[in-house]
């Protein structure tokens, strides 16, 4: 019997003999997932070092294409605060003295200028590209992070999709390498969704999650707008909802409120939570429609429209095609342009941390589109590379020019600059960087609730010249240079001739002119006789 088993056993050998089959191998899904997931942490950040490395080079060429100003806060809310912080001389505007801002996101940049200082490489150009260059490689790791997200909750394909549309967004290119509250809130955010519990996600870590939004509310308190829909999803689907309060909720956000609080406390001298202060003054007290406000259609009717650019068309589609588990994303589109819009003050930059979020249902458009995709690309790209090209070169771009001459004002003695434009229109010290004399109109809001409050600024702009020899009766006081923009000229063109002020430089500026803003800078010097 043992015999006739071991006859009818077949042979274990090794198949090297011409007349054994070898044997077919099977390819396995499950043990291709589980080698894609082994392979998850190799290379940088997760991906590959080549597609890193091409993502960062993208974003620093689209730093050095940006040459363009956006909007005040960019330099005043950040560089500036920064400077003083670092060379203890500089201005702070009333958003400080009133403890609105925090000094954390500055901080950022304070310490590269310490850096730069101690080394002595402190020359202003340094002072200017570096914060944007640091800024333009964070923005390049969310971009990584959006489309590793997407690759481990679907595919190669559809992130790849996704990852497209992100780079190909012209407002993204316009915004990302700007040293913005709302910038970093972008890449803060697109980090958390990164460790977001979607379903489905194999990158989910909780703590993770909730460290980057606790992050992007210490760097602008309005960031967990966007958020609130998906803290509350988070809640309803965890099973564990008092350890999720207990172990996470409470130590990541005490940890980052109480290290915001000390830093603040450093630079203020006293105890100040400056998140409050912000939302009592801008949503309680609606101070910041002082400086303009808008009707409540305004975000969906042009802001969310501009911003999308050509886009548009494909986050439509990508909503109607997107898998279900993504809805919660669009709960948190629909809900953060809602409430911004209760606001009075609006701007484009507020709702750009919703983007990334637009940018996976516009990837899942471009994935089901079969037939016109080749058009699609192509239109994508071209309809978004004008406005890109266009807004980072040309437009509005005379507000950094113009700084070039005012920093030859720091080679002269005794030099003295007059900015007669609206208030914050150019930046100050840390584009200049050395201590000369700069004043201009200033535009805080009415803090005392007086019923017949006038700022500065429009006090000049009601009538230029008078204003002009009501400051200065005394020719001593008179400064050395004047800034404005070219629309002003006609309008202060005796002053200027009495006391012989030459035109000295003229930069373009815009060719959009509208109100106090001209088409060209002028700089003015007084030739003394």
């Amino acid at each position: 019997m043992e015999v006739m088993r071991s006859r009818a056993l077949p042979s274990l050998r090794r198949p090297d003999t011409a007349g054994t089959v070898p044997l077919r191998k099977r390819k396995s899904k499950l043990y291709s997932r589980e080698g894609e997931e082994a392979a998850a942490g190799a290379g940088l950040l997760g991906e590959n070092v080549y597609f890193v490395l091409f993502t960062v080079t993208f974003r620093i060429v689209n730093c050095t294409l940006v040459q363009s100003s956006f909007v005040p806060d960019e330099y005043w809310q950040s560089l500036e605060v920064a400077h003083n912080m670092t060379f203890s001389y500089g201005y702070l505007t009333w958003e400080w003295s009133e403890g609105l801002r925090g000094f954390t996101y500055p901080l950022l940049f304070a310490i590269l200028y310490k850096m730069l200082y101690w080394t002595g490489k402190d020359d202003v150009f340094l002072l200017i590209w570096l914060p944007r260059l640091i800024q333009a490689v964070f923005s390049s790791i969310a971009d990584i992070k959006l489309y590793s997200l997407v690759k481990r909750m679907e595919n190669s394909n559809v992130a790849k999709w996704v990852y497209f549309s992100q780079l190909c967004s012209w407002f993204t290119w316009y915004c990302s390498s700007r040293t913005l509250t709302n910038t970093m809130e972008a890449v803060l955010g697109t980090l958390a969704l990164y460790y977001y519990p979607l379903e489905g996600s194999r990158t989910k870590s909780s703590t993770k999650y909730l460290f980057f939004v606790a992050l992007a509310f210490l760097v602008r308190p309005t960031a967990p707008i966007l958020w609130v829909p998906l803290l509350l999803y988070h809640f309803s689907k965890e099973q564990k909802k008092l350890d999720l309060i207990l172990l996470h909720c409470l130590p990541v956000g005490l940890l980052a409120l109480g290290g915001s609080v000390i830093i603040d406390w450093m630079y203020f001298g006293e105890w100040t939570v400056v998140q409050w202060n912000f939302l009592k003054f801008n949503v309680l007290q609606n101070i910041g429609s002082f400086y303009g406000s808008h009707p409540w259609h305004w975000y969906m009717t042009q802001g969310f429209p501009v911003i999308m650019g050509t886009h548009l068309p494909f986050f439509i589609h990508g909503c109607i095609v997107a898998p279900r588990r993504y809805r919660v994303l669009l709960v948190a589109i629909v809900w953060t342009v809602l409430i911004y819009s209760t606001l009075s003050h609006k701007e484009f930059r507020f709702i750009y941390p919703v983007l990334p979020l637009c940018m996976i249902f516009c990837g899942f458009s471009l994935t089901n589109i079969k037939r016109w995709k080749k058009p699609a690309i192509g239109f994508l790209v071209l309809s978004n590379l004008l406005p890109a090209l266009y807004t980072g070169l040309v437009h509005q771009r005379g507000a950094l020019d113009i700084m070039s001459n005012v920093q030859q004002l720091c080679q002269k003695q005794n030099s003295s600059l007059l900015i007669l434009m609206p208030c914050h229109s150019i930046p100050h010290y840390s584009h200049v960087h050395c201590p000369i004399t700069m004043n201009f109109l200033e535009c805080p809001p009415d803090l005392g609730d007086h019923d017949t409050y006038v700022d500065e600024a429009d006090l000049f702009y009601a009538s230029p010249l008078a204003w002009l020899h009501a400051e200065f009766y005394d020719h001593k006081r008179l400064p050395t240079h004047l800034v404005m923009f070219s629309v002003l000229e006609k309008d202060i063109n005796p002053f200027l001739i009495t006391h012989n002020y030459v035109r000295t430089a003229s930069v373009f500026h815009t060719h959009l002119p509208e109100g106090r803003i001209g088409s060209h800078i002028y700089l003015y010097e007084r030739q003394l006789q």
